[in-house]
Protein backbone atom coordinates (compact mmCIF):
# COMPACT_ATOMS: atom_id res chain seq x y z
CA UNK A 1 0.00 0.00 0.00
CA UNK A 2 0.97 3.41 -0.78
CA UNK A 3 1.68 6.28 1.64
CA UNK A 4 0.01 9.24 0.78
CA UNK A 5 1.67 13.00 0.08
CA UNK A 6 2.96 15.27 2.87
CA UNK A 7 0.89 17.87 3.16
CA UNK A 8 4.14 20.30 2.51
CA UNK A 9 3.97 18.65 -0.91
CA UNK A 10 0.47 19.30 -1.53
CA UNK A 11 0.34 22.75 -0.05
CA UNK A 12 3.40 23.70 -2.47
CA UNK A 13 1.15 22.31 -4.79
CA UNK A 14 -2.06 24.28 -4.62
CA UNK A 15 0.02 27.53 -4.37
CA UNK A 16 1.34 26.72 -7.72
CA UNK A 17 -2.10 26.18 -9.17
CA UNK A 18 -2.81 29.35 -7.24
CA UNK A 19 -0.65 31.24 -8.57
CA UNK A 20 -1.18 30.51 -12.02
CA UNK A 21 0.66 27.27 -13.28
CA UNK A 22 -1.66 24.86 -15.67
CA UNK A 23 -1.89 21.24 -14.52
CA UNK A 24 -0.89 20.83 -18.53
CA UNK A 25 2.19 22.67 -18.21
CA UNK A 26 3.14 20.57 -14.70
CA UNK A 27 2.43 16.90 -17.28
CA UNK A 28 4.88 18.77 -20.86
CA UNK A 29 7.72 19.65 -17.69
CA UNK A 30 6.97 16.52 -16.62
CA UNK A 31 7.42 14.88 -20.01
CA UNK A 32 10.28 16.82 -21.10
CA UNK A 33 12.42 15.63 -18.06
CA UNK A 34 12.08 11.71 -18.72
CA UNK A 35 13.01 12.94 -22.99
CA UNK A 36 15.34 14.67 -22.30
CA UNK A 37 16.46 14.66 -18.78
CA UNK A 38 15.99 18.75 -17.92
CA UNK A 39 12.67 20.75 -17.51
CA UNK A 40 14.90 23.51 -19.58
CA UNK A 41 12.91 24.86 -22.14
CA UNK A 42 13.70 24.76 -25.98
CA UNK A 43 14.88 27.54 -27.56
CA UNK A 44 12.73 29.77 -28.87
CA UNK A 45 12.69 32.37 -31.32
CA UNK A 46 15.30 33.33 -33.49
CA UNK A 47 15.91 34.39 -37.07
CA UNK A 48 14.39 32.42 -39.94
CA UNK A 49 15.71 33.34 -43.32
CA UNK A 50 12.82 34.19 -46.10
CA UNK A 51 12.18 31.47 -47.91
CA UNK A 52 11.95 33.18 -51.28
CA UNK A 53 15.34 35.04 -50.59
CA UNK A 54 17.00 32.25 -53.00
CA UNK A 55 14.46 33.35 -55.51
CA UNK A 56 14.94 37.19 -54.88
CA UNK A 57 16.22 38.05 -58.45
CA UNK A 58 13.82 36.16 -60.35
CA UNK A 59 11.05 37.64 -58.45
CA UNK A 60 12.02 41.31 -58.74
CA UNK A 61 12.63 40.64 -62.40
CA UNK A 62 8.72 39.46 -62.75
CA UNK A 63 8.23 42.35 -60.92
CA UNK A 64 9.97 44.67 -63.28
CA UNK A 65 8.75 43.33 -66.25
CA UNK A 66 5.68 43.43 -65.30
CA UNK A 67 4.93 46.11 -63.10
CA UNK A 68 0.57 45.43 -62.19
CA UNK A 69 1.28 41.45 -61.88
CA UNK A 70 -1.00 40.60 -58.81
CA UNK A 71 0.24 38.44 -55.52
CA UNK A 72 -2.01 36.16 -56.91
CA UNK A 73 0.21 36.14 -60.18
CA UNK A 74 3.32 36.13 -58.53
CA UNK A 75 1.84 33.46 -56.50
CA UNK A 76 0.67 31.20 -59.25
CA UNK A 77 3.90 31.70 -60.82
CA UNK A 78 6.34 30.63 -57.23
CA UNK A 79 4.03 27.04 -57.65
CA UNK A 80 4.91 26.51 -61.56
CA UNK A 81 8.39 26.53 -60.29
CA UNK A 82 7.85 24.24 -57.55
CA UNK A 83 7.89 26.59 -54.73
CA UNK A 84 4.72 26.96 -52.82
CA UNK A 85 3.98 29.62 -50.73
CA UNK A 86 1.45 31.46 -49.01
CA UNK A 87 -0.05 34.92 -50.27
CA UNK A 88 1.45 36.76 -47.46
CA UNK A 89 4.38 35.20 -47.73
CA UNK A 90 4.92 36.86 -51.30
CA UNK A 91 3.28 40.13 -49.66
CA UNK A 92 5.81 40.37 -46.89
CA UNK A 93 8.98 39.34 -49.54
CA UNK A 94 8.33 41.71 -51.83
CA UNK A 95 7.46 44.61 -48.92
CA UNK A 96 11.03 44.05 -47.51
CA UNK A 97 12.77 44.46 -50.70
CA UNK A 98 11.25 47.78 -50.54
CA UNK A 99 7.94 47.76 -52.54
CA UNK A 100 4.86 49.03 -51.50
CA UNK A 101 1.28 48.60 -53.56
CA UNK A 102 -0.08 51.41 -55.35
CA UNK A 103 -4.09 51.18 -56.95
CA UNK A 104 -1.53 51.13 -60.32
CA UNK A 105 1.30 49.34 -60.19
CA UNK A 106 4.07 47.84 -57.65
CA UNK A 107 6.27 50.62 -57.26
CA UNK A 108 9.50 51.00 -55.25
CA UNK A 109 8.46 53.10 -51.94
CA UNK A 110 9.15 56.69 -51.91
CA UNK A 111 12.61 58.11 -50.52
CA UNK A 112 11.08 60.85 -48.80
CA UNK A 113 8.23 60.45 -46.88
CA UNK A 114 5.02 62.97 -47.82
CA UNK A 115 4.92 66.01 -46.02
Amino acid sequence: MTKPYSDDLRERVVAAMQSGVAPSSVAKWTQREAQTGSVSPAQMGGYRRPVLEPHREWLLDQVRACPHITLAMLQEKLAQRGIAVSHDTVWRFLRGCGFSFKKRHWSPTSATPPT
